[in-house]
């Protein structure tokens, strides 16, 4: 699992389509207007907790093993985010993925839908995979994750990961604000 190579050029695409879209909308309000407020579905608030049943690798190869993971992501102001995962990775390394990243909800007014980035810090990738993932240095490399997402209810979400050009992960999220304890 290559979690920073080259993100898909039509993710890529939709995320800076749906960042100029944010930045024209804002900048084409009047300044007197009063802010709308954020519509509830899809935004972070409070802690996510996201688990990954299956990867799908692009290329077959003999040596991938099954990829699960299991994560939290804390909301934070104006759709940013921060989290982790610890997961198992292409080989069966046990490894560590912290970021930081930020949310798009409803882009292009598509209710439900977000697109989403994030980029941290792997660690995982050792011995003799150690190559699979670029800039790795003692198991240690950079991390790319861009995102496109669906509400399929207020309690979960589902989630498509591009990995690089590797692979792509399929993610169920669990906002926990939704949960009563």
């Amino acid at each position: 699992m290559t979690l920073f190579v080259r993100p898909h050029p039509l993710l890529a695409a939709l995320l800076a389509c749906a960042c100029c879209h944010g930045a024209w909308a804002q900048s084409a309000e009047p300044a007197s207007a009063p802010e709308a407020p954020t519509p509830a579905a899809n935004k972070l608030e409070g802690w996510d907790l996201s688990f990954s049943p299956y990867t799908y690798h692009f290329t077959y190869s003999s040596e991938h093993k099954p990829v699960v993971s299991l994560g939290v992501v804390k909301g934070l102001e104006d759709n940013w985010n921060a989290g982790g995962s610890v997961f198992s990775n292409s080989f069966g390394q046990p490894s560590v993925y912290l970021f930081g990243g930020q949310r798009y909800v409803n882009p292009f007014g598509w209710d439900k839908w977000y697109l989403q980035w994030n980029a941290g810090l792997l660690y995982g990738y050792v011995g003799q995979y150690k190559n699979k993932v670029p800039l790795n240095y003692k198991g240690f490399s950079p991390g790319f994750v861009p995102s496109v997402g669906y509400q399929f209810s207020e309690g979960i979400y589902g989630e498509l990961d591009l990995l690089g050009n590797s692979a792509l992960m399929f993610t169920l999220i669990f906002p926990m604000s939704k949960w009563s304890f």
